[in-house]
């Protein structure tokens, strides 16, 4: 998916919406895409925004949704629960593509899509979701943590984790040519199955 020219989908916009969803769909299955790890905002609870690299686990073309996780002691979670709002900043230096989508996330705890997410989670994964104390607690030396060891301790960390599903509702896309950058925005209402386009300066 690698382009030395302009790509054919630089200068079309239906064309354009589809590479962008296809590098989602690749970023969230293959751990070597540049896109497997995004960048997530979202607003702190005294106002500030706040940014964190996430791990992409899920991605569904037809209903705009990713997913994330989480442990329901970080900030983030908190986050989420008070403003729903999210937004995800993906690039790929290859591709010279970046992708800004903006959308609404859902936190999912004890329920189906959670279940489903911690199975399909690597024991070294959740692992990490049993560290004691919480993600972001002030501690006195680097290591003064603790993080169970051996997979029959994987399952301690359940009670922690979170999936988050972000349907996002709008989306940018830009990509860096040499000949000129392209720039567009792509934006869904409540009930349009078909976004509007526009090219944007970029």
């Amino acid at each position: 998916m690698r382009f030395e020219a302009v790509p054919p989908f630089a200068d079309d916009l239906a064309a354009s919406l589809a590479y962008a969803l296809a590098l989602l769909g690749k970023a969230a299955s293959d751990r070597r895409s540049s896109m497997h790890t995004p960048s997530v905002a979202t607003l702190a609870l005294d106002g500030r925004p706040r940014n964190r690299i996430v791990v992409l686990r899920y991605f569904e073309a037809q209903s705009r949704s990713l997913r994330f996780h989480t442990d329901i002691r970080s900030d983030k979670f908190e986050e989420l629960g008070r403003d729903e709002r999210v937004s995800m900043l993906f690039y790929d230096p290859a591709e010279k593509i970046q992708l800004r989508v903006e959308g609404i996330a859902e936190r999912h705890v004890a329920d189906p899509i959670a279940d489903e997410a911690w199975a399909s989670s690597q024991p070294m994964s959740r692992h990490c979701y049993a560290t004691m104390p919480a993600p972001g607690s002030v501690i006195d030396a680097a290591r003064a943590f603790t993080l169970p060891k051996g997979r029959e301790l994987t399952d301690e960390g359940r009670p922690q984790f979170s999936a988050i599903a972000v349907t996002f509702n709008r989306l940018e896309w830009l990509w860096l040519g040499s000949d000129g950058h392209r720039r567009a925005v792509f934006s869904w209402g409540k009930a349009n199955i078909n976004p509007e386009m526009r090219w944007l300066v970029p």
